[in-house]
C-alpha cells in the first residue's frame, strides 16, 4: 500500500519541472558563499497545462468571477493540469491567487472590482464556475482550501453546491485561531509594504518576510498577489535635469521655443511616472465579510458528510470542537511541521504525499503504473 502512495504521490507532482538554479521545492534557500538568490519571476506555463477564462452569470446577469473564493465583476481564470481522474479543485487564501498553489500543481484566480464578499455568495459561485466547466454531469470532485479559501470550501460543501463531491481538505485554517486573529489582522496588513519597485522585489520581500518560505514558490505565486501600477514621482534629481534642458532649448531660434517647450513638458510627465507594484486586492476592504467567512466553521466542518482531511502547520491550532472531532474519528488530521502558515506552498511534496494517502485509502483513485519511485 504504502509503494501504491508513492506512486500516486510521484503522479501528483509529475507535471512539475524541476527547480531552476538547483533547488528543490520545500527545501531551505542553502546558497553557497558569495552566490546570489534568484529573484526573478517564473511563468505559470512551467507548472499548468492550460490557462482559460470562464464566464459565468450572477443572479443580476452580471459576469463573476472566482477568486481564492472571492467574487468580482470579471472573469474567472482557471489553471488546468492532467486530464484523468478526479478534480481537484483548490481554492486559494484571502490575497493570494491560483499560482500558490503551481508548484503543488488546478485553482481559480483573479481580483478585480470586489463585489458580495460573503460565505454564502462565494459558495454559490463556486457551483456556478463548476457547472460552467462541465455542465450537468461533472466528473467526481475534491475541494482543497487554504485559509479562507478553505472557510468557503466548507460552506461550498454543507449547501452540496458541488453535487458530485467526493472529499474536503481544508489547508491551516481552523475556527478558534481564525476568531483571534482577526482583531489584529488590520495591524498586521498596515505593516507590510503599500508598494514594490519590481516583480523581483515583491518575491525577494515575501522570502526574507517568511510570508512564502519556498523561494521557487514565491517567484511563480508572488506575480498573482500583485499587480502593476503608475504611480507619479517627483525626483528632485529629475526636475533638475529637465529644467536645465528647457533652458537649453531656449537658446534655439525663436520659432521652435514652443514646440521644443511643449516636448519637455511631455518628457517631464513621462519621466515622473514610475512603474511600481502594488497588492492586487486590498484585503483590509473586506473586513465586513471577515467575521462570516470563519464564525461557525468548525460545527460546519464536522456536519460535512464527505470524508474529510485537516492539514494544519502546528497542532496548537485546533480548537476544542474539532480536538473533540478528531478523537472521535470525524476527520482525518495532519500536522505539517516547519511550514508557514502557506503550507502548500513551503512544503508541497508533503501536501501532495498527505493527499495521495487520503485519497487511496478512500478509494477516490488508484496510483498509476509505469511510475518508480
Amino acid at each position: 500500500k504504502k509503494n501504491m502512495e508513492k506512486q500516486l504521490h510521484l503522479n501528483l507532482l509529475a507535471s512539475r519541472p524541476p527547480m531552476a538554479g538547483g533547488f528543490q521545492s520545500g527545501s531551505k534557500m542553502k546558497m553557497g558563499p558569495g552566490r546570489k538568490k534568484d529573484f526573478s519571476p517564473l511563468p505559470w506555463s512551467h507548472y499548468f497545462e492550460t490557462m482559460e477564462d470562464v464566464e459565468v452569470e450572477n443572479e443580476n446577469g452580471k459576469d463573476i468571477s472566482l477568486t481564492a473564493a472571492s467574487v468580482c465583476q470579471e472573469k474567472a481564470r482557471i489553471y488546468c493540469s492532467g486530464s484523468h481522474g478526479p478534480v481537484l479543485l483548490l481554492l486559494h487564501g484571502g490575497g493570494h491567487s491560483a499560482l500558490s498553489w503551481a508548484v503543488f500543481t488546478v485553482s481559480d484566480t483573479k481580483v478585480k472590482n470586489p463585489d458580495d464578499l460573503s460565505a454564502d455568495t462565494m459558495a454559490k459561485d463556486i457551483g456556478k464556475v463548476v457547472e460552467v466547466l462541465y455542465g450537468d454531469n461533472p466528473p467526481p470532485i475534491m475541494i482543497i482550501g487554504h485559509s479562507m479559501g478553505g472557510a468557503i470550501a466548507v460552506h461550498t460543501a454543507t449547501a452540496n453546491h458541488v453535487p458530485s463531491l467526493l472529499g474536503l481538505c481544508v489547508i491551516d485554517v481552523v475556527e478558534g485561531t481564525a476568531m483571534d486573529a482577526l482583531n489584529s489582522m488590520q495591524n498586521f496588513l498596515r505593516s507590510r509594504p503599500k508598494t514594490f519597485k519590481s516583480l523581483e522585489n515583491a518575491i525577494e520581500w515575501s522570502v526574507k518576510s517568511g510570508q512564502i518560505r519556498n523561494i521557487e514558490s514565491a517567484r511563480v505565486s508572488m506575480g498573482g498577489q500583485v499587480k502593476k501600477c503608475e504611480e507619479s514621482t517627483s525626483s528632485p534629481g529629475v526636475s533638475k535635469s529637465i529644467g536645465e534642458g528647457i533652458i537649453e532649448e531656449e537658446e534655439d531660434e525663436e520659432g521652435e521655443e514652443e514646440s521644443n517647450k511643449k516636448r519637455m513638458k511631455e518628457d517631464d510627465q513621462e519621466i515622473k511616472k514610475e512603474s511600481i507594484f502594488t497588492w492586487r486586492v486590498e484585503l483590509s476592504k473586506t473586513e465586513k465579510y471577515w467575521d462570516g467567512w470563519f464564525r461557525g466553521l468548525s460545527a460546519l466542518f464536522l456536519t460535512c458528510s464527505v470524508p474529510k482531511l485537516l492539514l494544519l502547520a502546528g497542532v496548537d491550532r485546533l480548537d476544542k470542537d474539532l480536538t473533540i472531532g478528531q478523537m472521535q474519528g470525524k476527520f482525518q488530521m495532519q500536522v505539517l511541521p516547519q511550514c508557514g502558515h502557506a503550507v502548500h506552498e513551503d512544503a508541497p511534496e508533503k501536501v501532495a504525499d498527505a493527499l495521495a494517502t487520503f485519497m487511496v485509502r478512500h478509494k477516490f483513485t488508484e496510483f498509476k503504473e509505469g511510475f518508480l519511485w
